[in-house]
């Protein structure tokens, strides 16, 4: 086992969150296509740190992968707003326009925070 926290995630990437995320130290598991139980199992949703949504279509995940892991801190990055159903149980919506991946990065790992 790491110390390295994970985060899952799901829907295309296109503006490199992911990639972000491992440059501030965060391993990253995908999900492509559907966003199932079984899908949230496999890339490892118990032990995850984030769960980061790129697609909104695939919102009903969002409740799976809280049921999996209560502690898990979900992340949407998409222009679309999430529906109703599901838009109290996200940590944390940002809109690509208005933050840069690599700043939402730092801001959720605390990367920038402090000196070394």
């Amino acid at each position: 086992m790491t110390d390295q926290p994970l985060a899952v995630v799901a829907g295309p990437d296109e503006h490199g969150l992911g990639e972000e995320l491992a440059a501030c130290g965060v391993a990253i598991s995908r999900i492509e296509g559907l966003v199932t139980a079984d899908a949230l199992a496999e890339a490892g949703i118990a032990d995850a740190a984030y769960f980061v949504l790129t697609d909104v279509e695939e919102a009903t995940g969002i409740p799976v992968a809280k049921e999996r892991n209560p502690e898990v801190q979900i992340v949407t990055y998409a222009s679309r707003s999430l529906p109703e159903f599901v838009a109290t149980v996200a940590d944390l919506a940002v809109d690509p326009e208005l933050l840069d991946a690599a700043t939402v990065a730092e801001e959720l790992t605390g990367d920038g925070e402090a000196d070394q």
